[in-house]
C-alpha cells in the first residue's frame, strides 16, 4: 500500500503509549504496590501490569466497589508522578519509529487512555517529543483524536487500539508487545502485525513506497 503526502498535509501517524512506545510496567507496578499499602487492599500488582491498556477506572473496578472508584483513581494518580515516571523506559524500537516518521516529513501523535499530564511527564523525562499528545481516550474513543489530527495510521498493542484505528478509518498497525498476542490482534482486524517496533522502520519505508 502506498501513501502520498503533501507539504500542507503531512502524513500523521498515531501511537499508543503503554507497551507500544513506553514500557511503563515497572513504574505502574511500583505505584500500585504503594497504593495497596496505603489503602490496605490486597491488590495483585503483577496481575495489573499484565492487562494494561484500558482506562485506569476499568482496573480500579476490579479492586473497589463502583462508588469508590473515582476517589481511588484520584488517589492513585496523586502517587503516579513520584513512583511511575522514573522506572519507565522506551520500548525497543520506539524512538527509531518516531524518528522514521519524522524523517519522512510526517507528524507523530500519541493517543492514550492514560491521563494527558502523566503521559506528557513520561515523554518529558525521557526527552521524547511527539508532535501532539492526547490522553483519556480508549478503544473506539481514540478515533476522536485520530480524526481530529488526520492520522492515517495508528500503532498500538491492544485490540482496543485496533478498534480505535478502524473507527477512525486509519490503517491499524499492531505490535505484539502488550497483553494481546499477534493472533488475537489479527483476529481483531489489525491490518499489519509487527513483533515489536524494531520492525516498524522497514514496514514504514515499504508502506511509503
Amino acid at each position: 500500500m502506498g501513501a502520498m503526502t503533501s507539504p500542507d498535509a503531512p502524513l500523521t501517524v498515531g501511537f499508543d503509549l503503554d507497551l507500544t512506545l513506553l514500557d511503563t510496567r515497572p513504574g505502574i507496578k511500583a505505584t500500585w504496590e504503594v497504593f495497596a499499602a496505603e489503602t490496605g487492599v490486597a491488590i495483585d500488582a503483577d496481575l495489573v501490569v499484565t492487562r494494561l491498556g484500558p482506562p485506569l477506572e476499568h482496573e480500579m473496578a476490579y479492586w473497589f466497589p463502583q462508588e469508590r472508584v473515582p476517589e481511588m483513581v484520584s488517589r492513585y494518580r496523586a502517587l503516579y508522578p513520584q513512583y511511575a515516571i522514573g522506572p519507565t523506559v522506551p520500548m525497543p524500537g520506539a524512538e527509531d519509529a518516531l524518528r522514521a516518521v519524522r524523517e519522512a516529513g510526517g507528524r507523530t501523535l500519541v493517543v492514550t487512555a492514560k491521563n494527558g499530564p502523566h503521559a506528557e511527564l513520561h515523554f518529558e523525562r525521557l526527552g521524547i517529543e511527539p508532535d501532539a499528545v492526547v490522553g483519556g481516550l480508549w478503544a473506539e474513543g481514540k478515533a476522536e483524536a485520530l480524526r481530529a489530527h488526520g492520522a492515517r495510521v495508528y500503532v498500538g498493542d491492544h485490540t482496543g487500539d485496533v478498534r480505535g484505528a478502524a473507527a477512525a478509518g486509519a490503517l491499524s498497525v499492531a505490535v505484539a508487545t502488550g497483553p494481546c498476542p499477534a493472533e488475537e490482534l489479527r483476529e481483531a482486524g489489525a491490518d499489519v502485525v509487527l513483533a515489536d517496533l524494531t520492525d516498524f522502520r522497514a514496514w514504514w519505508e515499504a508502506y511509503l513506497g
